[in-house]
Order: C-alpha cells, then structure tokens, then sequence
C-alpha cells in the first residue's frame, strides 16, 4: 500500500480505510488516513506500506525529532506484536481489548513510556492514574531500560480499608534515653498487644522515635528527661536532628496507624516501613514515605517492586497529596 511522507505526516489514500477498518491504525483524515510515527513505522517495518524514498532507517532518522521516538516505537511494536490494538494519545497510548480496535471496542489500557532513568513525579503520577480510574481503565507504564527491554507496570491508587483498631492504652510517662524512650510497663501490657516498643526486660519496653511521636500526638505519653516533661514539639525536633527523613515517615506512620495498620522498620528490606493489617507472623506490604513534589527514579521504584514481590509483600510509596495521604501501588505485569 502506499503512502506520502511530507516531512512531518504519513498519509494514505483511499485505500488504507482498510488499515482503519480491519486493524484500528491511523486516524481518519478526509477519504484517506493519517498515521502516527509510531504506526507508520511499525507498518512499514512489516513491508504493509511503502514510502518512496524511505525506509525503516530513514523514515525513523526523520522523525528523531520528537522526543523519545525509539522509545515509543519499541513500545508500540511490542504492543502490536503481542495482538493488541494501539492508538496514540495523550497517556502515549490508548490499548484496546484483543480482537477489538478504535470504533469497535473498548480501551482497556492506559499506558504511559518511560525509561529506566526516568524520574517519576509522584503528584503527576497519582493525577494521571486518578484519570485513568475515572475512565475505568488499567494505568500502565511500560519502561525502556538501557539495553532496550520493556518491563510494564501496573499502577493502581489503593483504598486501604480500614481494620480494627486497638482498644484506648493508659497513658504512660517514659524518660527519654538518647532517640528512645524507656516506659516501665510489665510484660504482656496493653502496649504490646498494640505492637509498640521492644522490650528491654521484663520491667522495661523501649519506644521508637515514631512510635515516641505518636503516642506523644495522641495524648498516650509523657516524655520525661531530667525531670522535666519534653514537649512533643521538642521530641520531633530531636528525633530529626538524627534522621533527615523523619517529617514525611511521621506523616505516613501516623496515618497508618489511624488507620489501624501496624507499622514497624523497614529497614532489612531497604524501605521505611514493614506493614501490618493483622497480627500476622509475616507482614503484608512494604511502604515507603515521599515527601510532597518528590519525584524517585524509575530504577529505584523497580528495584522496590522487585524485591516486594520476592517477598510476596505488596509494594506502596505513601505520598502527602493535597490534604492527605495517598498511597500508590505498584506492580509488574505480564500484558
């Protein structure tokens, strides 16, 4: 079939209504068809249009242009080859059901490019997955490493429900020892059953920084040093000098266990927090805290979701979004 390259846009005739017809490429144009780059290379790789004077080399040499173009190509192609139709847009692309195309189907995809050194903006990320869950589609991001594979991901805005929540604890005053604070409560005391501190002996338990703060927030603690009480505005301070992390792990510890969830250290799988939904002997998710307008390489968040799912843990960031908390989940798939 043929078809004309002006420099900037493919073009068939008449004849490539059929390409629309039979497989969803292109977009109409008049009687004839207007094709992406991403098509007309594909197409033409394929030997399913003929351009004079160009061929695959050429035609992609001219359009190195636009950004990313290889990229999306690969991404295209592989989409194609795995019998999908594709059409661009302004998610990269718009992926339809097998055995259904553009006008007679139904788009089940929403996928965005990306490389492997990418980073990815958090605050753009959650608007552009709330999007895709308003138009009841899957958000995917395909991601180019540098040898020029395709990893996807799924990513999803998970609604942590609610579990229960531990009856009200005792308040309790502790004397703050370095980063911890040391609370004199006997074994088996209502604090543990909650799943907070470590026990030092059988008169003592040891409280976390974060743990020191929550309970600190919600009117459990008194934090004595020296004889004086500490005011939970001091005991934040404190607990940062130490940890350049500490303000947004705080808003995601705190809201966690709102929520009922137990947080603990992440630290043995290289993240903020092991999560708890029960009082399991294994916990369920990983979570990491981003602080608002953080954006994080792509190859950090692989190597998370990889090592979550070597885990069989689910992995979330935790991000302060607006007037809240969201937390966004990602995880390979297999299209």
């Amino acid at each position: 079939m043929k078809a004309t390259f002006d420099g900037k846009t493919v073009r068939c005739g008449r004849d490539g209504q059929a390409l629309y017809e039979q497989s969803g490429y292109g977009r109409r144009e008049g009687e004839g068809l207007r094709l992406a780059p991403q098509e007309a290379l594909y197409l033409l790789s394929r030997k399913k249009i003929e351009i004079t004077g160009y061929d695959l080399d050429s035609l992609l040499a001219a359009f190195s242009g636009q950004p990313a173009i290889l990229r999306s190509y690969l991404v295209y192609r592989d989409l194609r080859e795995r019998g999908y139709a594709v059409q661009t847009g302004p998610h990269d692309f718009r992926v339809f059901k097998r055995g259904q195309r553009p006008g007679k189907g139904e788009s089940v995809y929403l996928v965005r490019v990306v490389s492997e050194r990418d980073p990815i903006r958090f605050t753009a990320l959650i608007e552009e997955v709330g999007t895709a869950h308003n138009m009841r589609k899957q958000y995917v991001l395909a991601v180019v490493d540098d040898e020029d594979e395709l990893t996807y991901y799924e990513v999803k805005l998970p609604p942590l429900p609610d579990v229960p929540i531990p009856l009200p604890l005792p308040p309790v005053t502790g004397e703050l020892v370095g980063r911890s604070v040391l609370v004199h409560i006997p074994p088996k005391s209502d604090f543990e059953q909650a799943w907070f501190g470590n026990r030092l002996d059988d008169a003592r338990l040891l409280l976390s920084p974060l743990e020191t703060l929550n309970l600190t927030g919600t009117g459990v603690l008194s934090v004595s040093l020296d004889g004086s009480i500490v005011p939970p505005g001091d005991v934040f301070l404190r607990a940062q000098e130490s940890d350049s992390e500490f303000s947004q792990k705080s808003v995601i510890y705190d809201d966690l266990r709102r929520r009922g969830y137990i947080p603990k250290t992440g630290y043995k799988f290289g993240h903020h927090f092991r999560v708890y939904s029960t009082k399991k002997p294994h916990s369920d998710m990983l979570a990491h805290a981003v602080r608002e307008g953080e954006e994080l390489p792509m190859s950090t968040i692989s190597r998370s979701v990889r090592l979550a799912h070597s885990v069989k843990k689910k992995m979330l960031f935790g991000c302060v979004y607006r007037s809240g908390i969201q937390y966004v989940e990602f995880a390979r798939i297999k299209l």
